[in-house]
């Protein structure tokens, strides 16, 4: 089966999208499929890293409009001696219209969303967002197309249901913070995190904090953990299972990585780095999983510092907040997703 996937990564839309759709990738190829990835070239790409996952990258420029990618993806596909048999679509920018050009060219298409704000043409919609309307593509999709919606078909990595199959009990206690708000943080939200920590002076907490190789700040935010007495600076994971595992609260942002922390558990102190994250942090306060703090510019340090007194001063509530996370998501989305595309 040949497989293309049209995503992106930048400093500004962050790197979510590449993420789940390498996570997806890695399961298709365990199937025997044929993966190619087509990406811009933006300013804080992953086209790099993608290649050395192993997988092939058509670039694209960077800031072309969409009739451009388009037409310039229709050219990578046109290339190919073999025929196309899915493209997978994770992309905020793209819609219905460019979707149908592409069907004389590929023989299904997928499409991975979370805004249900826009039209596509697609055999299969991907929503993994928590959210009690099912009916939200409605009319938005073919009536043909099999809609995959909710956290139970997060795109997490294996590395996160082995965490969940060996996780201590949580008991609501804190002694260790995660801090991790994506693989770009733009505004920075990274320092008023570890600010907020270092109000609080507890010695006895220790602290994790986790910067994307594209965070254009990660020298500050190296430099500032290290004045922090019990942090520990890290860029770039790949255990990021084994760090939330470890911790017992993390500050955070609404991104892709709030699945990753249910599945294991793990409470969260919120904040909004992009509107389409609103719905997604909102829903985390709604469910009982974690505090919503709002947009990221009406944060204050204060803010979270407050946040974080509440739940040390209350223990159950986190255990509480830990326990619902884990029924939202167990780990096995990836599975659910790679046996649906392939059946189709």
């Amino acid at each position: 089966m040949n497989i293309f996937i049209r995503t992106d990564a930048s400093i500004d839309i962050g790197t979510g999208h590449v993420t789940r759709c390498l996570t997806l990738a890695d399961g298709l190829k365990k199937k025997d499929a044929a993966i190619s990835f087509i990406c811009r070239k933006e300013s804080g790409n992953l086209i790099e890293y993608i290649e050395n996952k192993g997988y092939r990258v058509n670039p694209l420029p960077t800031n072309i409009d969409i009739l451009a990618d388009r037409d310039l993806t229709q050219k990578i596909l046109q290339e190919q001696q073999k025929p196309t048999d899915w493209m997978i679509i994770d992309h905020y920018e793209i819609d219905a219209s460019w979707e149908s050009t592409l069907r004389k060219f590929v023989k299904k298409i997928m499409v991975i969303d979370d805004l249900a704000n826009r039209k596509h043409d697609c055999d299969i919609l991907l929503g993994q967002n928590y959210s009690g309307n099912h009916n939200r593509y409605n009319g938005l999709v073919p009536r043909h197309c099999i809609q995959l919606l909710g956290p139970e078909y997060a795109l997490l990595r294996p590395q996160f249901r082995e965490a969940r199959e060996s996780l201590r009990e949580r008991d609501g206690e804190i002694k260790r913070i995660l801090v991790f708000m994506g693989g770009a943080d733009p505004f920075n939200e990274t320092c008023k995190a570890l600010r907020a920590i270092q109000m609080l002076d507890r010695h006895d907490i220790a602290v994790d904090v986790v910067t994307g190789a594209s965070n254009p700040n990660r020298d500050e935010v190296e430099k500032l953990a290290s004045l922090i007495s019990g942090t520990t600076f890290y860029c770039n994971v790949n255990n990021m299972a084994e760090l939330m595992a470890a911790a017992d609260l993390c500050v955070g942002a609404g991104g892709t990585s709030t699945w990753e922390r249910c599945c294991l558990g793990l409470p969260v102190i919120a904040m909004i780095l992009a509107e389409n994250q609103r719905k997604t942090v909102e829903d985390i306060e709604r469910t009982g999983i974690g505090i919503n703090l709002g947009r990221h510019e009406g944060v204050k340090k204060s803010d979270i510092k407050s946040s974080i007194d509440y739940l040390l001063k209350n223990p159950e509530k986190v255990r509480g907040m830990s326990l619902r996370a884990m029924e939202i998501v167990d780990g096995r989305g990836t599975d659910r997703v790679s046996r649906e595309l392939l059946e189709v």
